[in-house]
């Protein structure tokens, strides 16, 4: 049996430029993620205070 090299190249190109762009989207993605929870912690913080604020009137 013989091998298809030309076959195999564009297969393993094809499986080179898929992984890098899994990569270059879950950066991107990770960048969203941590943005986001850092907003949302602060925001979160803020609503803790003005219940007590509230409570001492």
């Amino acid at each position: 049996m013989e091998i298809n090299w030309l076959i195999l190249g564009i297969v393993a190109v094809g499986l080179i430029i898929l992984i890098l762009f899994t990569i270059k989207k879950n950066q991107k993605d990770k960048k969203k993620l941590t943005e986001f929870l850092n907003n949302d912690f602060k925001r979160a913080e803020e609503d803790d205070l003005d219940p007590d604020n509230e409570s001492e009137r």
